[in-house]
């Protein structure tokens, strides 16, 4: 056919070509009248209604979500559809029934934890029918995809918070175990995008590694096996739901923990595997990125604007490994207050802004946007640790939130195209290495009951900020429209 040839000349000209799969839909070229009244029959027998409704579920998902949530969810989505609802509105419905469900569990009781596990499933249900609904009803917004990308890390946090909570009530702190999933799934969550951006344009050959994943992929019960090992989002509130209803929190955490950490290790080996298997070629949108990601505040910024060579540097990752290795070991081992942990934050500082003071190319610089969040994250949860005083794990809870939300909140910028935040919103917050260092000094000069409330400050100073910028950037008319459709949160 015509249409064919046209598409292969343009693909042998460099011009790339979308080629959608078909399905039950059908598309010809006929060359007689003949032809033409058997194609004009096959597309009466098509039954557009049945189309929608396999187009608006994910083409690509987890084992959970695809085989125990979508057959029922689509016709969710259309009778939301046919009542006039928006996406909009359902993901609210979703938020508000996954912030009740936390409310429920942090009662303590083993009424409010069945209860939570059950409307944990609803909102996840509902999570599942906005998007769907988005795509039967074509209503694609802005607003709509903000709200959907920020409201399932709100849900899920907010969960934790709510476990916690409820922990606590029966004399169980657990609040070191939940800030502790939130900061292994927030850095893994940071390696999928991180490495995704550094690779996204660029030209590489065939890796042994990407050969053995190809093979492995077209073995079909292999795809899902390992879709589900990583434990995705759905797989995951499952298994929160199911916990929290027969068991305790503690074992949440526990389960949680073990999960991601073996989920985390799996696919950073592989994708470290790729890196260093294949030669790839960076862009500068690419190296920009990276930067973006690592959320450098003024004092790594100084190496950057100093630096005179121009060229990547392989040992730049190096360095920020040891600067950040040498912080969190450091705050492990010196008692709350002790003013000599300032000098390792002096250090993390400056280590990490020789790692980004050169183009970031390298073919594991990807790691160094993971690296930065798990060393901030990690010490202020040993300062508040080695604080041992009511309210400070809490608080470094909220900080940690408030801060995740501005990582996140930077990935979906970038992933519309637009570019990080602001450069005045990084220097404001003072960066990565700026509040691990603040973190520090407050710990340094306030007392244990003190440093709580500072804690409290810091988080509530970064909220607003932060949340005051997204929210004016992603109402206003030059926001890019992201819709998530890759790899199962």
């Amino acid at each position: 056919p015509y249409a064919d040839r046209l598409a292969d000349a343009l693909e042998a000209a460099g011009t790339p070509v979308q080629r959608p799969e078909l399905g039950s839909l059908v598309a010809a070229v006929p060359a007689s009248p003949a032809e033409r009244e058997s194609a004009a029959e096959a597309v009466a027998a098509v039954d557009e209604e049945a189309v929608r409704l396999r187009s608006a579920v994910k083409s690509r998902d987890g084992f959970f979500t695809t085989f125990c949530v979508s057959p029922y969810s689509r016709y969710i989505a259309r009778w939301c559809a046919r009542r006039g609802l928006t996406p909009n509105q359902v993901t609210t419905a979703s938020l508000v029934t996954a912030l009740i469900a936390a409310g429920c569990a942090a009662t303590g009781e083993r009424w409010g934890y069945v209860t939570a596990g059950v409307l944990l499933l609803v909102s996840f249900v509902l999570d599942c029918t906005d998007g769907q609904l988005a795509r039967y009803s074509l209503q694609y917004s802005t607003m709509g995809a903000w709200l959907d990308a920020t409201f399932d890390r709100a849900k899920e946090y907010s969960f934790y918070a709510g476990l916690a909570i409820g922990a606590s009530r029966t004399g169980d702190d657990v609040w070191a175990l939940a800030l502790g999933a939130m900061i292994l799934m927030t850095c893994r969550h940071v390696v999928d995008f991180s490495f995704n951006e550094a690779n996204h344009d660029a030209t590489a050959n065939t890796s042994p590694t990407a050969a053995l994943s190809g093979r492995l992929d077209s073995v079909g019960w292999t795809v899902w096996v390992r879709r589900m090992i990583i434990l995705p989002i759905g797989e995951r509130w499952a298994m929160i739901a199911v916990l929290t209803a027969t068991t305790t929190p503690r074992i949440v955490f526990y389960a949680l923990l073990i999960g991601c950490a073996f989920g985390a290790l799996y696919t950073t080996a592989g994708r470290v595997l790729r890196s260093v298997t294949r030669k790839a070629q960076r862009t500068d949108r690419a190296a920009q990125a990276l930067y973006d990601l690592t959320d450098s505040g003024p004092l790594a910024e100084l190496p950057h604007r100093l630096a005179k060579s121009r060229k990547a540097s392989p040992t730049g990752v190096w360095v920020a490994a040891f600067g950040a290795a040498a912080l969190v070991a450091y705050a492990l081992s010196r008692p709350y207050g002790d003013p000599t942990l300032i000098g390792a934050a002096l250090l993390y500082a400056v280590t990490s802004g020789e790692a980004v003071s050169r183009p970031l190319k390298g073919a594991l610089d990807w790691l160094l946007p993971p690296m930065f969040r798990a060393a901030e994250y990690t010490a202020v949860l040993i300062l508040a640790a080695k604080a041992d005083v009511p309210g400070a794990l809490p608080a470094a809870f909220g900080l940690i939130a408030a801060v995740a939300y501005h990582h996140y909140d930077t990935v979906y910028r970038i992933r519309g195209g637009t570019g990080a935040p602001p450069h005045w919103l990084v220097r404001t917050i003072g960066g990565h290495e700026g509040r691990v260092l603040v973190a520090v000094v407050l710990a340094a000069l306030l007392t244990g009951d003190a440093f709580p409330v500072a804690l409290t400050a810091l988080a509530g100073f970064v909220a607003i900020v932060v949340l005051a910028e997204s929210i004016r950037f992603w109402v206003s008319s030059g926001a890019p429209a992201v819709h998530d459709e890759g790899e199962p949160a």
